[in-house]
């Protein structure tokens, strides 16, 4: 059984992502995921878009002569990377998310944007997808992966979804080598204060997909590009740390004490942060 079933997942979400866009720092750009400082990037703006950008080069590596794509968020939080894409490429674009607070956040700004005739967003579960949704031309999953009950299931209804030659991208965190005690006990703050349910190696990662009848394609480590231990996140630090010496929980802090240790881990190589590009047989 998974630690964190759709239900704690979704009430996580419910509960937190007000804050998550009015305290994060990509919350101007509707980004609820890590900024990228990677190659191209010149300000605070392009590094939260980094990763939307490469999915854009997916999508435009596509057949010239093909229909609008069609692009699948598989949790989509806000509908943000959605319509960033859909401002950039005549692209239909189509939302999963377990939350209906983000949902309907995510439908407002798409409305509020005038795409809502190429953009929707739906209250739904990535692994039992509603039923309707259209062929998907590319896919992807920006730090949403991590939350499934049941990666093989994720996998399934995306060979489901994503048509033969279509794509699927997924931006995680992932498990690098680490042993040891230390690294255990913070890799468990990660994993409660964040709800992870599918902390895999890169290898576990290909072998689902591949069952699932997709074919690896390319996997870009973006670890060296993210901001580790800033200031705010030394700040941060400090004020949870004495939260892992006491048996009581708070649920409110769960996404800075999990926040705070996935730092740690990022920093010391215990989890690594990769942007892997799948293609469908």
């Amino acid at each position: 059984m998974p630690e964190f079933d759709t239900s704690r997942v979704r009430r996580y979400y419910d509960r937190n992502t007000a804050a998550f866009v009015a305290h994060g720092q990509g919350g101007s750009e509707g980004a609820i995921h890590r900024a990228v400082w990677g190659p191209g990037t010149h300000d605070r703006s392009s590094a939260f878009h980094f990763v939307e950008e490469r999915i854009a080069d997916v999508i435009r590596g596509r057949s010239s002569d093909a229909a609008p794509a069609h692009v699948v968020d598989l949790g989509c939080g806000i509908g943000a990377s959605l319509c960033y894409l859909a401002q950039r490429l005549p692209v239909r674009g189509t939302g999963i998310t377990l939350s209906p607070t983000q949902a309907a956040i995510g439908r407002q700004r798409v409305a509020d944007l005038g795409l809502d005739d190429r953009v929707t967003c739906l209250e739904g579960d990535y692994t039992d997808l509603p039923e309707g949704i259209a062929p998907a031309d590319v896919a992807f999953a920006i730090e949403s992966f991590i939350h499934a009950p049941d990666p093989a299931r994720f996998f399934a209804e995306a060979g489901r979804l994503v048509r033969p030659g279509g794509a699927l991208i997924i931006c995680d965190d992932m498990r690098g080598d680490a042993g040891g005690a230390a690294a255990q006990r913070t890799l468990t703050r990660f994993v409660r204060g964040w709800h992870v349910n599918a902390l895999l190696r890169p290898a576990d990662l290909r072998s689902l997909a591949e069952d699932a009848g997709f074919r690896h394609e390319s996997t870009e480590r973006l670890t060296p590009y993210l901001e580790l231990r800033r200031p705010r996140d030394r700040a941060i630090a400090v004020l949870t740390a004495p939260l892992a010496l006491l048996p009581l929980h708070w649920a409110r802090l769960d996404p800075l004490v999990g926040g705070t240790a996935l730092q740690t881990c990022l920093a010391n190589g215990w989890v690594e942060y990769d942007l892997t590009v799948f293609r469908r047989e």
